[in-house]
């Protein structure tokens, strides 16, 4: 696709008009990509303020980016109007300490040692998936919105390894900075069993799951809550659930200007990013928060046949 003229200026008056700015898929609170996630999480520890740009919303922006950059991904940041580049090479710059001197800002001290606790049960499975993948370390990252994943992969530089019940837990510098105190369990799920990772929420409740037939019968009752859609615009178009609101960067701050005790509730597409919302918002001090299992695909299967799924 041939980059107007049009939107080669718009790009360049984003990066003229910003000394940190990123194009990303969805925004600072929401990322709608793992690679953008990775990105944020990263700016968030070397700088108070930076500008994002959503190229999900704007598809002449999103391919336009690519061709301006010369770079065939996003997300892609530009530091005073110099391009940097993607989430690795962002990555590398901020473990090596360049990315804190191209901002002029200073390296942080080496984070805490965390201490993490892995149940037996979840040593036995984490065990099986090694002997199935010899050489495989197992990693833990815990990405901008608190939201806990395990992998298994190649030992990287600059990884720091912590032992919990026997086995090796290798984390990059910022998710080590976020885990003290998380447990690594397995639960039966419907689905089979899956890792359960949590962290204890100092005060209030957790995050609560509310089905969608319960969520019908409050909205059929009347009851006080406010409904947010974690999805993208695009997604939205397709389907949607009638007084829910898109969490927008304005949806973003209304929250934040609400009592604690607003009963707050999310979806998502099934379930995965609206938890991540949820959990996102339990940490700012809302203590009345639900999850919508199953997300909008629930809605649709058990409430609503007249939304569509995808």
């Amino acid at each position: 696709m041939t980059l107007n003229e049009e939107t080669r200026e718009r790009i360049s008056s984003l990066i003229a008009d910003n000394n940190v700015v990123l194009f990303m898929k969805g925004n600072r609170l929401m990322p709608q990509c793992g690679f953008s996630a990775r990105m944020v999480q990263i700016l968030d520890q070397v700088v108070p303020d930076y500008h994002t740009v959503d190229v999900l919303e704007d598809p002449e922006i999103r391919n336009g980016i690519k061709e301006y950059s010369q770079w065939p991904t996003i997300p892609q940041l530009y530091l005073k109007g110099e391009f940097i580049g993607g989430s690795d090479i962002v990555a590398e710059l901020y473990a090596s300490g360049e990315l804190h001197e191209k901002l002029g800002v200073a390296k942080p001290p080496p984070p805490k040692t965390p201490t993490i606790a892995i149940t037996d049960a979840a040593a036995r499975r984490i065990r099986e998936y090694m002997e199935r993948n010899p050489g495989g370390e197992l990693h833990l990252s815990v990405d901008a919105r608190s939201q806990p994943s395990l992998g298994l992969g190649p030992r990287e530089a600059n990884e720091i390894e912590v032992k919990a019940n026997g086995i090796g837990v290798c984390m990059d510098s910022l998710t080590a900075a976020r885990a003290d105190g998380l447990s690594i369990d397995v639960v039966e799920t419907p689905a089979g069993v899956r890792f359960k990772i949590e962290k204890a929420v100092q005060g209030g409740k957790p995050v609560q799951q509310l089905d969608a037939k319960e969520l019908k019968k409050m909205i059929d009752r009347g009851e006080a809550f406010e409904l947010f859609d974690v999805r993208t615009p695009e997604e939205r178009a397709i389907a949607k659930i009638g007084p829910a609101r898109l969490l927008d960067e304005q949806a973003q701050a209304y929250i934040e200007s609400l009592p604690k005790d607003t009963r707050l509730v999310f979806h998502c597409h099934h379930g995965g990013r609206s938890q991540a919302a949820a959990d996102h918002f339990r940490g700012l001090g809302f203590d009345n928060v639900y999850n919508l299992v199953g997300g909008i695909d629930a809605w649709s299967t058990q409430v609503d046949p007249s939304v569509p799924r995808y």
